[in-house]
């Protein structure tokens, strides 16, 4: 409605300068056009920007010692109702004997242990064709989001990371076949076998294991790593191998544990690569705080329904904000204004909030020339 008077007022909006539309749509407009589409037309726009970064060689800022880029795999609800559904929705019954309709999906994301900024791929939806049970439905899409990207991906040298749920004989199978390597949480009581058998190596001495000290700042962490290779993942003569490593914190001085967490891996473990190998594990944590934390709190309003649809609407505008994300990110790395500004309006909230206003209410040629106008504002350039 803005746009369209704006239009009205100044012969042009910025919704046609900036976006190069010809016309101002509806909201309706908009919902009914995009209905019809699968999420998956737009692709080719994720492809293209990893080559982009690629290109520019900004990707192998993201590598790891290694060499290897890490995958963080998650899960996270997007959309939800009691009443508003469509054929796309998973569905749960409450105890209140009414039915919760919600959308989900799988979001992976480029991470770097110590970098705030995540590159977000294409998602995959977990669908009802998978199935009720959010486990089955989260195993099914991981598998689905594998075989998809697989190829593209492994010959760019990926680790997979992700929780316990992954942490499975059929997917880790699925991950060495694509070529990807991989690095999962296990947890103890979902793993039975496997832990009985390290429990058995340690206690003939067959567990590796050493420490580490360092300053916080306020105390000393001590870190223990425990690490065995060559461990079955499950019970049963075809059980696959795979590498088992373990890391407690604590505080030196009172004793209190900070953190403990284990992991399984098909990369051979020793002494000397144990610590960046929990670390790159460890990094698996920003898939949910840089990314599902920041979606949902931090401007882009991912669990909003800004329009359900009969088809494939609410998926796809869910990929339209997982695009929008991937764009600010990737102007952060290669637009020199855009990384500028955002380093003066440092919350993204704050930064949204200008843009909002100043299209609300002036009229600008081009993003270039909104650009200069927020940095001479702001007088972080000077007015010439």
């Amino acid at each position: 409605m803005t746009q369209r008077k704006m239009a009205e007022g100044k012969g042009r909006s910025n919704l046609q300068n900036l976006f190069r539309t010809e016309r101002v749509p509806s909201d309706n407009q908009i919902r009914n056009l995009l209905d019809p589409l699968e999420p998956g037309r737009l692709s080719p726009v994720f492809a293209r920007s990893l080559q982009e970064l690629e290109a520019m060689g900004t990707l192998d800022e993201f590598r790891n010692e290694a060499g290897h880029l890490l995958v963080a795999c998650d899960g996270t609800q997007t959309v939800s109702s009691q009443k508003v559904h469509c054929e796309q929705c998973s569905t749960r019954a409450l105890a209140n004997k009414e039915t919760h309709y919600c959308h989900a999906a799988i979001l992976p994301v480029i991470v770097k242990a110590g970098e705030s900024r995540v590159i977000a791929l294409e998602p995959e939806f977990i669908t009802p064709q998978d199935g009720h049970e959010k486990q089955d439905c989260e195993r099914a899409a991981i598998q689905r989001w594998v075989k998809r990207h697989g190829e593209a991906l492994a010959k760019r040298n990926c680790i997979l990371l992700g929780d316990d749920l992954y942490a499975c004989q059929p997917i880790c199978a699925l991950f060495l076949e694509v070529g990807f390597d991989f690095i999962l949480v296990c947890k103890a009581d979902s793993h039975e076998m496997l832990s009985q058998q390290v429990e058995f190596l340690s206690k003939n001495g067959l567990v590796q294991e050493f420490s580490t000290r360092k300053w916080s700042g306020r105390f000393y962490r001590l870190s223990q790593y425990r690490f065995v290779n060559h461990v079955p993942l499950r019970g049963g003569e075809e059980a696959l191998a795979v590498n088992w490593c373990e890391i407690t914190i604590t505080r030196e001085d009172t004793g209190q544990r900070l953190y403990k967490n284990s992991f399984i891996t098909n990369l051979a473990l020793q002494a000397d690569n144990v610590a960046l190998i929990v670390q790159d594990g460890r990094a698996r944590w920003k898939s949910e705080n840089e990314t599902n934390n920041v979606l949902k709190t931090k401007g882009y309003h991912l669990e909003h329904n800004f329009g359900h649809g009969q088809a494939y609407l609410a998926n796809f505008l869910v990929t339209l904000n997982l695009l929008a994300f991937l764009f600010h990110t990737v102007l952060d790395l290669l637009d020199e204004q855009y990384s500028t500004l955002r380093k003066h309006i440092v919350t993204r909230i704050d930064f949204f909030n200008d843009l909002r206003a100043l299209l609300r209410y002036m009229l600008f040629d081009d993003w270039n020339h909104l650009m200069r106008f927020m940095l001479i504002q702001l007088e972080i350039i000077p007015d010439t």
